[in-house]
């Protein structure tokens, strides 16, 4: 038997046992799969201090204390958004249009699992998974494998106390892009969170799919915005596990009124503003024949400045370079999972629109951008003419539109960017992405059809028509 063989026969018989155990969740009420949803959940708050510790010990990135905090309160905000969301059987009765929706479940869910947040993918997307009766698989990235298998293990012996099926959780053990390849192509559903190609290989398969795009959010800082509280906003955005999100501030705009103003407020709140020969050593070691360094992102500042071949004072923890161009020749106008902020300056507003959307174009298309602002015109007019799914308000980018207690956005660890970014949906990736629905129609007795001048009004009156 040849090795694609017996790679193909073990992907078939993971999914096999899915669908066997998706097959027992099927009949499970709305009340039991949220009772297993909270289960996850409290589980999670439970273990993610032991998540993180073993997280950070295989990979060696990022902040423990950002990882504990993210996954509880991840955890506790899915909670509160599925807490009386409908699922299951009847979700909605409209008794206007005489339309009843039922939820019914996609089947087995292919969860293609990134490096960065091992352990969020895994417990969200399961929470996301159950509420609508579905098993999942997950792809680990290899570089994570150990902590996907972890959690993953860890959970399918939770559903053992809670006599669950076991198997509505599992896991490819020993990744490879072969073996996630087949098991897109034999599930029902993926959930792609990772990098461009995998993102593409998802969409590619023949299977649907909800796949995120690159992050690379700019943020604008007008003449009326307080520059001290945006600094503090855009050093806390850094600081979140050292800036391994995708919605972690990556470039600021800001009015040349107050250019240094901000800069010596992000300098006072532990920025360091690079020379420009320091920018060069820096870009040397941050980019490796055109890609990102594994070696040195989402790690702390000094490691990265003594990597690149310069020292840091010891009040400094994230760096500012300050650029001019956009695109591959000007790297730091794109994504880099580092705590490295690139600044630009504008003079009118509209400049400042021009270059957001331009560096967006060239990474980071769709995903996140936001602005620190207190004229709400202008911020409206910013939320028009971005090409954006989400805009964030004086907030930082990179700790609220993934979801936060401070504000309304759903709490997710998946983030779509429409078309903008290649993928299916602009929408923060919940529950409601893991249904089928099923339109029950009836006949509206009485039922009026409106008139031609009820329904196009002036526009029957010209000629040119």
């Amino acid at each position: 038997m040849s090795k694609t063989e017996s790679t193909s026969q073990g992907i078939d018989k993971l999914v096999y046992r899915a669908k066997e155990a998706q097959k027992m969740a099927d009949s499970y009420t709305q009340e039991e799969v949220r009772n297993i949803a909270a289960s996850i959940g409290w589980f999670a708050v439970k273990k993610a201090e032991d998540w993180a510790h073993y997280n950070y010990e295989e990979l060696k990135i990022g902040d423990i204390e950002s990882k504990i905090n993210r996954t509880q309160a991840r955890a506790r905000g899915i909670m509160r958004d599925i807490k009386h969301a409908k699922t299951v059987g009847v979700i909605e009765d409209n008794h206007e249009k005489q339309l009843i929706k039922i939820g019914k479940p996609v089947g087995v869910v292919a969860s293609l699992v990134p490096m960065t947040v091992p352990e969020g993918v895994v417990f969200i997307g399961m929470m996301n998974a159950i509420m609508g009766r579905n098993a999942m698989i997950c792809a680990p990235h290899p570089r994570a494998k150990e902590t996907t298998l972890k959690v993953v293990n860890e959970i399918r012996e939770l559903f053992k106390r809670l006599n669950v099926p076991e198997d509505l959780l599992l896991c490819i053990e020993e990744p490879s892009l072969s073996k996630t390849d087949e098991l897109m192509q034999a599930c029902d559903l993926i959930v792609a969170t990772g990098g461009a190609g995998m993102v593409k290989a998802a969409y590619s398969s023949g299977t649907p799919a909800y796949g995120v795009g690159a992050g690379n959010v700019v943020v604008v800082i007008d003449e009326t915005a307080e520059v001290e509280e945006a600094a503090h906003k855009i050093m806390e955005a850094q600081m979140n596990d050292l800036a391994s999100g995708c919605s972690t501030e990556n470039a600021t705009i800001i009015q040349e009124e107050v250019y240094d103003k901000t800069l010596e407020a992000m300098a006072s709140s532990g920025g360091y503003v690079c020379s420009l020969e320091e920018k060069e050593k820096l870009q040397a070691v941050l980019w490796k024949d055109g890609n990102l360094n594994p070696e040195v992102i989402i790690k702390p500042a000094s490691f990265i400045a003594e990597k690149a071949g310069f020292k840091l004072p010891e009040d400094k923890t994230w760096l500012i370079v300050e650029e001019e161009g956009i695109g591959p020749q000007y790297p730091f106008s794109g994504e880099k999972l580092s705590v490295v902020v690139a600044v630009y300056k504008y003079e009118k507003f509209d400049e400042a629109i021009d270059k957001v959307n331009n560096i967006q174009a060239y990474s980071g298309a769709g995903h996140s951008c936001g602005i620190h602002s207190a004229l709400e015109d202008r911020i409206l007019d910013f939320a028009l003419k971005t090409k954006t799914s989400r805009v964030a308000v004086n907030m930082p980018v990179g700790k609220s539109n993934a979801g936060n207690w401070n504000n309304g956005m759903p709490f997710t660890i998946n983030l779509g960017c429409g078309t903008w970014g290649n993928n299916i949906t602009s929408e923060n990736i919940t529950y409601k992405h893991y249904i089928n629905t099923t339109w029950v129609a009836k006949e509206i007795k009485n039922y009026k059809v409106p008139t031609d001048e009820e329904l196009f009004g002036e526009v029957m009156k010209n000629e040119n028509i």
